[in-house]
């Protein structure tokens, strides 16, 4: 029989080997759960997320470059030549690390006086001790840079950025548009610039290599290239000489007349080929930002509608000459005037001339004369025209913002609507519209697709030619002919002599039109437009050109505003193409164009050396 004591020494043993098991289990089961989360880590990193901590370890010892594009550049034609309109130029930028600077204030006063800056502005960029980078000025010219490089300021440093650079300034400035940020994004904004965005671009590369601790490339390490794209030249139908002398000649014009603005558009009308958009007012392409109304972006010869007036009439007379409602020497008795709705139509005389033939109505330029034509060759026939014509619709040009026109009020079909549009009113059409519209009677009878680009190139020097698109006939060539005697007959006898130039057959119809008031409605008082629409030679018209004056303020009638101009260009693009006259003319011809043209050219630098006073 056990001792008490005896038995007390063995529960302890018991008791403490129990003790030891639990532990033991414990561990084991420790060691166990460490090594299921070490496995299972293991696995997340090497299995689940292996690509992730392969591109960081190769993140390590790879450097990635992009390789930026050069953005293609745009050119105007020089009769076989080139000229280039939108370039890439790198220019210097001149910025400053604050804590290298050790006197701030004498920087900051010689640097503004290099630079014609702001003292207060540099010396506030100078000041922040803590910024590494303050951009003091970009696009530096050469003696800001040479003035930059002998100033030898601790601190203040320079850098070449690319940029682009328009070598024309003001030069066709609506219709190449210009490169600018939108948002964080440089890009193409307005005209060519914009409309071909992506060809002109390109698209980046990518450079991939091996380096070292320090940052150095590997030369013997992997390597692996994503080949640059640079993006393609355009090559524009423009005339650099023509959009210069275009463009001299309508400010001349708009300040002559002190109007609100001007437009001028010349196509080739067997191509429908574009050879010149002048605008005025007009921006410098390179200081954009520049400008006080963003409006001046816009091309209106595309983008805006306006009510052409009289110049419209060649259109409904083509349409009765087709339809053979009506002949050149058809007749009618004009009244004076024409009631309908309520309303009474007059012609812009306010004078009855009795028995008028066609011809006397494009001449004379009569509204009831335009109606009478209206009036035979029926509202649906002649909506018809209208729209073979090309109004009511974009022509297909490869610019933003191409508006449509309008014509919606002839949906009607009341007889007031169509009597108004018969004479260009109430109805509103695009600059473009118009010209390509005189192109069909100045080639025939063929409606063209207009075209702004010559040919596209890519970096790999292949051409995209633009082809001429097929032309829709509009009217026969019989009527084309007809109308085209009809509006010669009119520059030589008509409304239209401004226009003409001694020696040649010119053909083409003023108009002078009211200006809608589009906040009240109606038409502001003493305000108008004037228009002259034309092409020449008449036996082989080389050019179609629509003059517009916006709101001239001296004189009314589009035969003093817009004619003049139409002629002063007409003999340019004679002697510039070296079109021989076909026609007699004399000695007191010759003077009396020079003396107008003179005088005007006189009256220009008068009011330019007043300006400039």
């Amino acid at each position: 029989m056990l001792s008490r004591k005896s038995k007390q020494g063995n529960n302890s043993e018991i008791r403490s080997c129990y003790v030891s098991s639990a532990r033991i289990y414990a561990i084991v089961l420790l060691i166990f759960f460490l090594g299921g989360l070490v496995f299972f880590r293991l696995y997340a990193i090497q299995v689940r997320a292996h690509e992730q901590y392969k591109e960081y370890a190769n993140n390590q010892h790879r450097l990635c470059q992009a390789i930026l594009p050069l953005r293609g550049e745009i050119f105007l034609r020089e009769k076989d030549q080139l000229f280039p309109v939108a370039v890439n130029e790198e220019l210097m930028t001149v910025f400053a690390i604050p804590n290298e600077i050790e006197n701030p204030e004498l920087a900051a006063r010689a640097i503004a006086e290099i630079l014609n800056l702001d003292y207060a502005d540099v010396i506030s960029k100078l000041s922040k001790k803590n910024d590494l980078y303050e951009v003091l000025k970009r696009k530096l010219d050469h003696r800001e840079v040479e003035a930059i490089n002998n100033s030898l300021i601790k601190g203040i440093y320079m850098e070449g950025e690319r940029w682009r650079y328009y070598p024309g300034d003001h030069l066709a400035a609506q219709s190449i548009g210009f490169v600018g940020y939108d948002g964080d994004q440089v890009k193409g904004q307005y005209g060519i610039e914009s409309f071909f965005e992506q060809q002109l671009k390109g698209s980046a590369g990518m450079l991939e290599q091996e380096h070292d601790t320090f940052g150095r490339w590997i030369s013997i390490g992997s390597k692996s290239i994503i080949p640059v794209k640079h993006g393609s030249e355009i090559v524009l139908t423009l005339d650099h000489v023509l959009q210069f002398k275009a463009e001299s000649a309508l400010k001349n014009a708009v300040n002559r007349h002190d109007a609100n603005g001007g437009r001028i558009i010349i196509v080739d009308p067997y191509s429908g080929k574009i050879i010149t958009m002048a605008i005025y007012p007009s921006f410098d392409l390179n200081e954009y930002s520049d400008a006080e109304d963003m409006a001046v972006y816009k091309n209106s010869l595309v983008s805006d509608s306006y009510e052409c007036g009289s110049v419209f009439k060649p259109i409904t007379m083509s349409a009765g000459l087709d339809t053979g409602k009506v002949a050149p020497d058809s007749t009618y008795t004009d009244t004076g005037q024409v009631i309908e709705a309520g309303f009474t139509i007059t012609n812009s005389d306010g004078k009855a001339y009795g028995k008028q033939t066609m011809t006397d109505v494009i001449e004379k330029s009569l509204n009831t004369g335009a109606i009478f034509v209206a009036r035979e060759v029926g509202n649906q026939h002649f909506l018809k025209y209208i729209k073979d014509f090309g109004f009511g619709k974009k022509t297909g040009i490869q610019v933003p913002g191409e508006a449509t026109g309008n014509i919606s009020n002839l949906s009607t079909n009341r007889d007031i609507e169509f009597y108004t549009a018969s004479f260009g009113q109430g109805i509103a059409v695009t600059p473009l519209q118009l010209t390509m519209a005189y192109a069909v009677m100045a080639n025939g009878g063929e409606l063209y697709e207009p075209q702004i680009v010559e040919k596209i190139v890519d970096a790999d020097k292949r051409e995209i030619i633009s082809e001429k698109k097929h032309g829709k006939a509009v009217i026969s060539k019989q009527a084309a002919n007809q109308i085209t005697l009809m509006l010669e007959s009119n520059v030589n006898n008509g409304h239209g002599k401004l226009a003409g130039v001694p020696g040649y057959r010119v053909a083409g119809k003023t108009g002078t039109a009211q200006i809608s008031d589009k906040e009240k409605g109606g038409y502001l008082e003493d305000a108008t437009t004037g228009t002259f629409a034309g092409f020449a030679p008449v036996d082989n018209p080389i050019f179609v050109m629509t003059v517009i004056i916006d709101h001239p303020k001296d004189v009314e009638w589009a035969e003093s505003t817009a004619a003049p101009v139409f002629g002063e260009l007409s003999k340019f693009m004679f002697d510039y193409f070296g079109i021989e006259p076909t026609e007699e003319f004399s000695s007191k011809d010759l003077e009396k164009f020079s003396k107008i043209h003179n005088y005007l050219a006189e009256e220009d630098e008068e009011k330019e050396e007043e300006e400039q006073e």
